[in-house]
C-alpha cells in the first residue's frame, strides 16, 4: 500500500524559509518522478515542481522558479521542497504525488499547511 506523508508546513513570515518532506513507502522510489501540489483556500490544486527520478531535472511552475528547490533522496524514500523568499500568495496546503508522465498515480495525502503572513 502506497503512504506519501507530507510534513515541514508551519505558520512563516513574508520573506521566510521553509522545507516541507514527503516520506514515502509501498512503491519503488527511486523509479517514479515525484511532484508538489498547493491548493490554496478557494482555488483549484497546483503543480508546483516535479523532480525526475535520478534527480534531475526538475521543473518549476513559473510563480516560484528561483525560490522553490525540489529534491529528493532515494536512500530514505523522501522528496523535499525546499521554499524560500515566501510570499502570501505562497499560503496553501502542499501534497506530494508520485507521477507518470503527466499523470498522478495515487489517492492524495494529508498535505502539510503552509501560512505566509505579510
Amino acid at each position: 500500500q502506497v503512504h506519501l506523508v507530507e510534513s515541514g508546513g508551519a505558520l512563516v513570515q513574508s520573506g521566510g524559509s521553509l522545507r516541507l518532506s514527503c516520506a514515502t513507502s509501498g512503491f519503488t522510489f527511486s523509479s517514479y518522478a515525484m511532484s508538489w501540489y498547493r491548493q490554496a483556500p478557494g482555488k483549484e490544486r497546483e503543480l508546483v515542481a516535479t523532480i525526475n527520478p535520478a534527480g534531475d531535472p526538475t521543473k518549476y511552475d513559473d510563480s516560484v522558479k528561483g525560490r522553490f528547490s525540489i529534491s529528493r533522496d532515494n536512500a530514505t524514500n523522501t522528496v523535499y521542497l525546499q521554499m524560500s523568499g515566501l510570499k502570501s500568495e505562497d499560503t496553501g496546503t502542499y501534497y506530494c504525488m508520485r507521477k507518470y508522465g503527466s499523470f498522478r498515480l495515487d489517492p492524495w495525502g494529508q498535505g502539510t499547511q503552509v501560512t505566509v503572513s505579510s
